[in-house]
């Protein structure tokens, strides 16, 4: 467990942030005006809970266990992987186009064994009338981080957030439109640990090699009608033919990734009427780099970066339930976990 408080004299938090993805659970106090007071993080992502509700409440009370009895009043909101089929509770997704008001009417609450109410955040669906569904869970609450710091990207403007999933999204009038999905991050990672391509490759990721990942960025660009799988074992073929050397071939094989899903999302981007409107990215900063120089080597230089805005987007939807529960009599659903 990794814990980080911000000095303060006195600690004053209105709400308990939970972001629970499949690989990493992170919990953060946060203060009245959005400010996060308190970090943690720990390596229980939903895919070890097994979808089991005791385990996502004993994870839970391992990594905040103190917060939650020294402030026994204070709201928990979860977002990510806690609210899918196999989370803690299932939540529906809520369709497209939406806002952070109407996520906010969609959130449930679960009892815990000692009867604290937590409350789950829903995922979002996208349904295009001639294509095929998309979905995100966890990218909804970072979005609604985006647009509560960036006020100009409400009216409209397009987020990526690069990740083992990278999602690009589109926004209008403060409400998500359009998403599409691209699986960079888990299509690098089974290529090379799981394919031909990584056996010319060293064991250990150096330090980024910025003239192989920018000639994959180029490659990936100009040889698109070759196609993709084609290109893919060029990865092989310059390191047998040592026409690059094998600590370069992890970043070509990076940078041919992230240039076909840049050349993909630049095009729906354009089609959507987006190409002069704020374009942001939003994640790991090492990750978001990579991005913004693939970004501007393809001709896209105002790309702008933020790093993990679940806190704020968290803190956002509370004062939206807030507000939502203000002005209506709605009951949400309640299901009680454990004895």
């Amino acid at each position: 467990m990794v814990d980080v408080y911000k000095k303060a004299s006195k600690l004053d938090p209105h709400m308990i942030g939970v972001d629970w993805g499949s690989t990493c659970l992170r919990v953060f106090l946060i203060g009245t005006h959005g400010e996060v007071l308190a970090t943690r993080t720990s390596a229980q992502g939903s895919s070890s809970m097994n979808g089991s509700a005791w385990a996502y409440e004993q994870s839970l009370e391992q990594l905040a266990g103190d917060w939650l009895q020294e402030y026994p009043d204070i709201k928990v909101l979860a977002c990510g992987m806690v609210g899918s089929k196999h989370g803690w509770l299932e939540v529906p997704y809520i369709a497209c186009p939406s806002d952070v008001n109407a996520i906010a009417a969609r959130v449930m609450s679960v009892k815990g064994v000692d009867h604290r109410r937590f409350y789950i955040v829903p995922g979002m669906a996208y349904r295009p009338a001639n294509g095929v569904p998309d979905v995100m869970r966890g990218e909804e609450t970072q979005i609604a981080g985006v647009l509560s710091l960036r006020q100009e990207a409400s009216r409209r403007s397009c987020i990526i957030l690069p990740g083992t999933h990278s999602k690009w999204v589109q926004i209008e009038q403060g409400k998500v439109t359009a998403l599409a999905t691209h699986m960079t991050g888990e299509l690098f990672a089974i290529l090379r640990q799981h394919s031909v391509l990584g056996r010319l490759m060293p064991s250990q990721q150096n330090e980024l090699d910025p003239i192989a990942f920018l000639r994959g960025v180029e490659d990936a660009r100009q040889g698109m009608y070759l196609g993709f799988s084609h290109q893919m074992f060029a990865v092989r073929t310059l390191g047998l033919m040592e026409m690059m050397q094998p600590s370069s071939l992890t970043d070509y094989l990076s940078g041919l990734l992230i240039g076909h899903e840049i050349q993909a999302g630049l095009g729906w981007r354009l089609a959507a009427g987006l190409e002069q409107e704020p374009l942001i990215l939003v994640g790991d900063p090492g990750l978001c780099s990579h991005y913004a120089q693939a970004l501007s080597h393809c001709g896209v230089h105002n790309a702008s970066i933020l790093s993990n805005t679940a806190p704020t987007g968290l803190w956002s939807i509370a004062r939206a339930i807030d507000s939502v529960n203000a002005g209506s009599t709605s009951t949400r659903i309640e299901q009680k976990v454990g004895t």
